[in-house]
């Protein structure tokens, strides 16, 4: 049970990251035959249930339904406890009664920085910031910064140490660094991986950049698992090598990415 709870919290700490709204569901208390233990949880978000079960059924799917209807309507996203006779109120006939407690956490949103402001993120903040997501791009060059487009989800920053700026980030933020190049882009990595609250790393370039990257970050003793969170070349291997192509294909792998910690089914 103990490491039940523990896989829970963990899944639920990964949607919070991820800036995903879910309700966590736990069976309170129980009256003669229901299909779960007390203490059993289940994470539902907008899209369904996630992790976890109350007891599957009409049981679950009652629950999975009120949970998702907290979701869609902020007014009822407070924590309350149901309690729900199994023959007269779901037609179970097992009967026995089942207390619910739903306990909502909302009004994250998932968090996406891009360190540099060049071509490429010219072409690919427009494109993320039409997603329900934050948008942070941190550069030191005004006149970039000044290019992007002026939306209430985006927001810039100035600053001439990139990677200084690393730990007042969000935790579990998207970190993408597209910076000038190689010299400027290993210091914020550097830094990021040492902070270790980040939940994706990517780093445009090309295969033989990748390489230089691990291989110097792997001489300043950085481990394997830590270099393996790194993803360069950023972006799916789709496209052609122009701004608004490489746009699409970090905006498909930054959506992959999030849809993966939450568990969206395709």
């Amino acid at each position: 049970m103990g490491r039940a709870v523990t896989d829970c919290f963990d899944k639920a700490r990964e949607l919070a990251r991820a800036g995903v709204d879910f309700v966590c569901v736990t069976l309170v208390d129980v009256d003669g035959h229901v299909p779960q233990d007390v203490g059993a949880k289940a994470l539902v978000t907008a899209g369904g249930l996630v992790w976890g079960t109350v007891g599957g059924g009409r049981l679950e799917a009652r629950a999975v339904e009120h949970a998702r209807g907290m979701l869609a309507d902020p007014a009822e996203a407070i924590a309350c406890s149901m309690r729900y006779e199994l023959l007269r109120d779901l037609g179970m006939v097992c009967g026995g009664a089942a207390t619910l407690f739903y306990e909502p956490s909302v009004g994250r949103r998932w968090q996406i920085v891009f360190f540099g402001a060049g071509h490429v993120v010219q072409a690919t903040v427009p494109l993320v910031a039409s997603f329900d997501c934050e948008v942070t791009c941190i550069d030191h060059r005004h006149e970039w910064l000044s290019t992007l487009p002026t939306r209430a989800n985006v927001r810039t920053r100035l600053a001439t140490d990139l990677a200084g700026t690393v730990r007042e980030l969000p935790l579990g933020a998207f970190v993408l660094c597209i910076t000038q190049g190689h010299a400027t882009d290993l210091p914020i990595v550097r830094e990021l991986l040492a902070w270790g609250e980040a939940g994706f790393i990517g780093v445009i370039g090309s295969e033989p950049k990748a390489r230089a990257l691990r291989s110097a970050l792997s001489k300043e003793g950085v481990s394997r698992d830590a270099l393996d969170r790194v993803r360069c070349p950023l972006g799916l291997p789709i496209g052609r090598n122009d701004p608004a192509e490489i746009a699409v294909s970090i905006a498909a792998q930054l959506l992959q990415e999030r849809d993966a910690r939450i568990g969206v089914a395709r």
